[in-house]
């Protein structure tokens, strides 16, 4: 029997993946092209996507436990239902959901509720699945690299009420460990929930200090004008997404999105250590862009 990595070749799904190769897992890769894929080890390339109800159908066989990691896609909700009922009648016994932190509360945020909507069904059914909630992903401010580097700015509109960031190599760590958790496990186990977060309260302010310590330059805030950001991303992101991304970052401005001591907690001890800190991640971030 094997593990099926949804998302395999994303940022998530990689670091899942190269944490379980790590425990000697046997591995099923659901993949568009696996005649790309290029991973090594116990790693079994399977053609397929979210929205392909004959390939999961096909990808699920012999599966016995599974991560679910669910594009950011218009029909977001509906990929995750289906891909819940498929794993549930193929009899899959365990199953790691990746969700987002404060589902409940940013009702008006779409792909928020979506997961949200999924964590409900969990709940109904009494499905034998990990929630974990991540944060916002560290890793998505290296695509600030041309904006530091370039014009000593940050750029992105996250306001001051504070947000627990979390960096996606404990992601797949946590997701990792709740894999093989239910993996070696005789039979179902209960349905539990993590929110996976960061140990600092980061706003724009001290994100701004982190990274001219970083880069050992003067380094400003890009401000909190959300029409600006819509107007730099409309190029290459389509309408829904990017209406999705203002909002979320609307409620980051209204209310933060800060993690509780209780929270914190709870993540160390199913990470065995502390989560990683914005400070490391950024130090490691720009001398990787040095050294290019």
């Amino acid at each position: 029997m094997a593990i099926l990595v949804t998302g395999a070749t994303g940022v998530v799904g990689s670091q899942v993946i190269a944490h379980l190769q790590n425990e000697g897992a046997h591995v099923h890769a659901l993949t568009r092209s696996p005649e790309k894929a290029k991973f090594e080890g116990n790693v079994t390339p399977v053609k397929g996507e979210t929205a392909d109800i004959a390939a999961m159908r096909a990808a699920m066989r012999g599966i016995d436990t599974l991560f679910l990691l669910v594009p950011n896609a218009a029909d977001e909700l509906t990929q995750a239902l289906q891909a819940m009922n498929i794993a549930r009648e193929a009899g899959v016994k365990g199953i790691v959901y990746l969700s987002v932190f404060k589902g409940a509360e940013y009702a008006e945020v779409p792909h928020f509720t979506s997961k949200h909507t999924v964590e409900r069904m969990i709940e109904e059914m009494d499905l034998p699945v990990t929630v974990l909630r991540p944060a916002y992903f560290m890793q998505n401010d290296v695509r600030q690299q041309e904006a530091l580097l370039g014009y000593g700015i940050y750029g992105m509109p996250i306001g001051n009420k504070g947000i627990s960031m979390v960096d996606v190599r404990d992601i797949g760590d946590a997701a990792a460990r709740e894999l093989l958790r239910r993996e070696r496990s005789a039979v179902p186990l209960p349905r539990v929930t993590f929110d996976l977060v960061g140990p600092d309260a980061l706003t724009s302010d001290s994100i701004r200090a982190i990274w001219a310590d970083a880069l050992q330059r003067p380094i400003r805030y890009v401000g909190d004008d959300l029409d600006t950001l819509e107007a730099q991303l409309k190029p290459f992101t389509p309408d829904w997404l990017l209406y999705d991304i203002r909002l979320m970052m609307q409620r980051y401005q209204q209310d933060g999105a800060v993690a509780t001591a209780r929270e914190i907690d709870s993540f160390s001890r199913l990470l065995g250590r502390a989560p990683r800190s914005y400070r490391d991640f950024a130090q490691a971030t720009a001398t990787a862009w040095a050294s290019k």
